[in-house]
């Protein structure tokens, strides 16, 4: 058994408790350094974030940038559409819409009969109803496919309706049926001291036809009967006015 001396034992003691406490200590600063910082909200972490984010509205933001090219897209449209309506608003206007009642041709039916006499071998009537019926034509057929001339004015009627004239020194039955749509007379109707015989089809279209001084003058149409008769009186006053028509004899046949 060794002994030693009384002063050297409490120094070796005394060596191997600093090496503890070295050792030790080492460990506390690593442990000191690698620590997480606390959280200076408080407990939660990113569970409290999460939380606060749920509860949040989120509002987009737009930036300067893409703001300002969208008001620059918008700037660029208005600007085309008033170029594109100051372009055609000159045109627009140096072309104004029609007026309400429509075109109205000038048809001189007085002056279109006083040529057509010549041909006609009478004169057609030209009834003249002031401004009350307008017409929208005046014309001579030849009757080439029928074999029948005829004198023809269409006229519109006050009541925004149709009466369409025709006149002829030819008349044939087979013709007649065609003009009136083979309706079956229905009566008579007095107009301009005249009798008129009517017909109606039953579907609106009817016919007043008058054999008178030589002609035989149908007037046709969807009209108001009303309307029909004003407008033959002014027939009956024009054929009055003019001369009747004459047959001439036939002409003795050729040996």
């Amino acid at each position: 058994m060794c002994t030693h001396p009384a002063g050297r034992a409490p120094a070796a003691a005394e060596w191997k408790s600093h090496a503890g406490m070295g050792d030790y200590g080492g460990v506390n600063e690593m442990q000191e350094k690698t620590s997480p910082t606390p959280d200076p909200a408080g407990t939660g972490g990113s569970g409290g974030a999460g939380a606060g984010d749920a509860g949040t509205p989120v509002k987009p933001v737009i930036p300067a940038a893409a703001a300002k090219r969208a008001n620059a897209s918008v700037i660029g449209m208005v600007i085309a559409l008033v170029v594109s309506i100051a372009a055609f608003l000159p045109v627009i206007l140096m072309n104004p819409l029609p007026k309400s009642d429509g075109y109205r041709p000038d048809i001189d039916v007085a002056g279109i009969s006083q040529r057509a006499a010549d041909v006609a071998g009478f004169t057609p009537a030209a009834p003249d109803t002031g401004n009350a019926f307008r017409p929208n034509y005046a014309r001579w057929e030849a009757g080439t496919g029928s074999g029948v001339p005829t004198w023809e004015v269409g006229f519109l009627t006050p009541k925004e309706s149709f009466i369409a004239l025709v006149q002829t020194s030819k008349a044939n039955p087979t013709w007649l049926l065609q003009q009136t749509k083979n309706a079956p007379v229905t009566g008579t109707r007095s107009a301009g001291g005249q009798e008129w015989e009517l017909r109606d089809t039953g579907k609106g279209e009817k016919s007043m036809v008058l054999d008178y001084r030589g002609t035989t003058v149908i007037l046709s149409g969807a009209a108001q009967l009303d309307e029909f008769g004003t407008l033959a009186d002014a027939v009956v006053k024009s054929m009055d006015s003019n001369p009747a028509v004459t047959v001439s004899p036939s002409a003795p046949a050729a040996p």
